[in-house]
């Protein structure tokens, strides 16, 4: 009598595990890991001596590293298994710096100008070195700090601006009558020019869905901005630790709300303008 040939598997077809669709493990993809529940935006992937690793990053900023393991996680109540994105496609044309500009290899930093960039601002000084850093080198466009906006007038008349020290200043809340607008009316010339944007602060010109929120929280009047954004967000109340946040979530232009971005291409116009 002839025996009968079985496969590998005896497990009957009804108790079979149907395999996961593969999901790769982009940037920013929020998932929830099966077994804790815990659900947060994907960071990075790695590989491990153990197997791929995903780290995960919750809405209050907490981070857990999970294995990539079959059916492991839950994408929109669905599980999926998450897999290693597949390398990025070599860039096609020439390379760009984060402003957009096409990139010089190898080029050195100009040695600065007279003409200066002032920023109101800490957080806006940051944000323009992160997007803009590269060009303002190979122009030799220098950027200081402006603490206030109140000092301005003094350090317009020490700067002593001219033809070939031209002077441009950003500053906050720029708006038709407030203090900040008639400061820039005050100072503003043939060889100063002063612009702005329309925000409290500087954080809402980043895109809300770079920061992976859906919208600037509105902070009601005597409130701290930045507290009350980190309050209705529920991040900790720690402005700085949620600024270095908003910052890595910017890697380039296009992760900045226009208005923002034309103020600052004004003023490198204008300083690097020849007379």
């Amino acid at each position: 009598m002839r025996s009968r040939e079985y496969g590998p598997d005896l497990t009957p077809p009804w108790k079979r595990t149907a395999p996961a669709p593969e999901v790769p493990a982009e940037a920013d993809l929020v998932v929830e890991e099966v077994t804790t529940g815990f659900c947060g935006a994907v960071i990075r992937c790695e590989k491990t001596a153990q197997g791929p690793v995903v780290t995960l990053e919750d809405r209050f900023g907490k981070q857990r590293v999970f294995p990539m393991e079959p059916r492991g996680f839950l994408l929109e109540g669905r599980v999926v298994t998450l897999v290693r994105p597949a390398a990025a496609p070599a860039p096609q044309g020439p390379a760009r710096t984060a402003s957009g500009s096409i990139a010089v290899p190898g080029a050195r930093a100009r040695v600065a100008r007279a003409g200066r960039i002032y920023v109101e601002g800490r957080h806006d000084a940051e944000l323009v070195e992160r997007v803009w850093g590269d060009d303002l080198r190979i122009e030799g466009v220098v950027v200081e700090y402006l603490e206030g906006i109140d000092d301005l007038p003094a350090i317009v008349r020490s700067f002593a601006p001219g033809p070939d020290a031209r002077l441009g200043v950003l500053v906050d809340h720029l708006v038709p009558g407030s203090k900040e607008s008639r400061i820039a009316a005050e100072v503003t010339g043939d060889h100063v020019l002063v612009v702005g944007h329309p925000y409290v602060d500087v954080w809402e010109a980043v895109k809300p869905s770079s920061v992976g929120i859906p919208a600037w929280p509105r902070v009601p009047r005597g409130q701290d901005w930045k507290t009350g954004v980190c309050r209705a967000l529920r991040w900790p109340e720690n402005t700085g630790a949620a600024w270095q946040r908003i910052l890595g979530s910017v890697r380039s232009y296009k992760d900045l709300e226009p208005t923002l971005l034309g103020s600052v291409e004004r003023l490198i116009d204008h300083v690097t303008e020849a007379p």
